[in-house]
Order: structure tokens, then C-alpha cells, then sequence
């Protein structure tokens, strides 16, 4: 990485803590080894592929933690210019509108500002990850048979904020030099999402167009 994306993306400007990997466990081991496959510069087609011998909930999981913290970082790097005067609503262009639901306060689908809906998202996520009965880190747990299901939902929701950030602040992201970043980790993001069918075509839509363009 450069230096001015050092600068960029090594500034303590996530929400909240990484999600780290426990060095000795099973996930800190296929952590390394998806680490490895991108460092190696492989084809990333080909990095998001199940290695042989792995359980696909455990490689799925590392995933799932790993794009929250990317995701995460890259959207902490714009957020001073995603603020409840820009973005009052949580939008991806005039066409697409994300609203906010969850168990607790926001029982119907809820109109709010980007910023207020990226907090509670990554508060959501967080939330889901750290859950052991979701996310079990124990070798041998097994995981619940909705893993998937809620999976599904995370990386769908992650998937807006590639969405709003490419929409409405993609001229911050190449003001501060990090576009190269920002399309390897979505390219990364949307071959691993299709290798394992794990958001639907609609939310696919918004940035169809320019995945076409940059995922061959």
C-alpha cells in the first residue's frame, strides 16, 4: 500500500474496535491463508474460492468479519463528509432509498439520515459477530442453521455502503487517493458475495453498471 493510503486507511478512524481473530484457532489459520491469496496479488475470482478441505461456514465467517472491517475503515475514512445536512436520508442516488428495521426501536422499515443508519448498522453487525451462538469461535461448535440466513442480511447491508460511498463520496475517496483501495476491497466484496450466492440480484442493482465495468 502507498503511502498516502497508509495515512488514509491507518488512521484510528473505525467506529468501533476490529474484530480480531484469535492466533491458534481454526479462523486465525484460514484468516492468514485468505490473507495470503490476496498479498500473493492472486486473481481474486480465485481467492474467494472455497480451499479444499474447508468447512464453507468457517471460510464464510472469516469473510463476513474481515469485509466489516474493511467496510467499516472505509466508510470511517468519508464520514466527516456524510453528516445529517448531506445525507439526511440514506440513499443510494434518486432511485434507491435503505431503510432501517430492526427488533427494537425501528420495528417498521424507518426513514433516517446516512449517518444515523451507519451507525446503527455497524452497532448491528457488531452486535451479530460477537455473538456465539452465531458466530461460534469454538472449534467443533457448530454453527446455527440460520447462519446463513442472517449472513445474507449483513453482507447485504454492508453491500449499501459500498452503495452510498460510490454514489455520493466517491469524490472524497479520490481526493484522498484511496480509489485503487476502495475497488480491490469491493471487487474483492462482490466475487466473494456471487461465488457463494449470498445477495440477491436486487441489491445488486444500484452499482450494476460499474461492477460490470470493473468485474469481468
Amino acid at each position: 500500500m502507498s503511502n498516502p493510503l497508509k495515512q488514509v486507511f491507518n488512521k484510528d478512524r473505525t467506529f468501533r474496535p476490529k474484530r480480531k481473530f484469535e492466533p491458534g484457532t481454526q479462523r486465525f489459520e484460514l484468516h492468514k491463508k485468505a490473507q495470503a491469496s490476496l498479498n500473493a496479488g492472486l486473481d481474486l475470482k480465485l481467492a474467494v474460492q472455497l480451499p479444499h478441505g474447508e468447512d464453507q461456514n468457517d471460510w464464510v465467517a472469516v469473510h463476513v468479519v474481515d469485509f466489516f472491517n474493511r467496510i467499516n475503515l472505509i466508510y470511517g475514512t468519508i464520514s466527516d463528509s456524510c453528516t445529517e445536512q448531506s445525507c439526511p436520508i440514506m440513499s443510494g442516488g434518486p432511485k434507491y432509498e435503505y431503510r432501517w428495521q430492526d427488533e427494537h426501536r425501528y420495528r417498521k422499515p424507518t426513514a433516517l439520515s446516512a449517518p444515523r443508519y451507519m451507525n446503527l448498522l455497524m452497532d448491528w453487525i457488531e452486535v451479530q459477530i460477537n455473538n456465539e451462538d452465531i458466530f461460534p469461535t469454538n472449534v467443533g461448535t457448530p454453527f446455527p442453521r440460520n447462519f446463513l440466513q442472517v449472513v445474507k442480511k449483513i453482507l447485504s447491508r454492508l453491500f449499501r455502503v459500498f452503495v452510498h460511498v460510490y454514489i455520493h463520496h466517491f469524490d472524497r475517496i479520490i481526493q484522498m487517493g484511496a480509489e485503487a483501495h476502495v475497488n480491490t476491497c469491493y471487487k474483492h466484496f462482490y466475487y466473494f458475495v456471487t461465488e457463494f450466492n449470498l445477495t440477491d440480484n436486487k441489491e445488486l442493482e444500484p452499482l450494476k453498471e460499474m461492477t460490470s465495468r470493473m468485474c469481468h
